[in-house]
């Protein structure tokens, strides 16, 4: 289990960078259009970098959502290896069994 302090402050990134998305999106946009003038441009990319630090979907880690493992977490089921194995095992997974040779 990770630290309860660690998964706070991952959760607390996650509803900042979907509280500031659009803004970030609109910004970004700005940013990236050549046909703007060079300094609207700048100053968007001012405006860009007031915004809080982990308000970046970068800034999110991927962490498991039963233990809060950081790392060897599957994407899409938002497990690590080792809850993955272990619910395998106990049979909470349907058509996952314990490999044997």
């Amino acid at each position: 289990m990770a630290k309860l302090s660690s998964i706070n402050k991952n959760n607390k990134r996650i509803k900042m960078s979907n509280k500031y998305f659009n803004k970030r999106k609109k910004l970004k946009d700005i940013i990236m259009d050549k046909n703007i003038s060079l300094q609207e441009r700048f100053k968007a990319q001012q405006k860009l970098s007031k915004l809080p630090r982990n308000s970046s979907k970068t800034r999110v880690m991927n962490r498991c959502q039963i233990t809060g493992r950081p790392h060897g977490v599957y994407r899409k089921l938002k497990i690590s290896r080792i809850a993955l194995r272990q619910l395998g095992l106990e049979g909470k997974i349907p058509g996952m069994v314990k490999s044997s040779w």
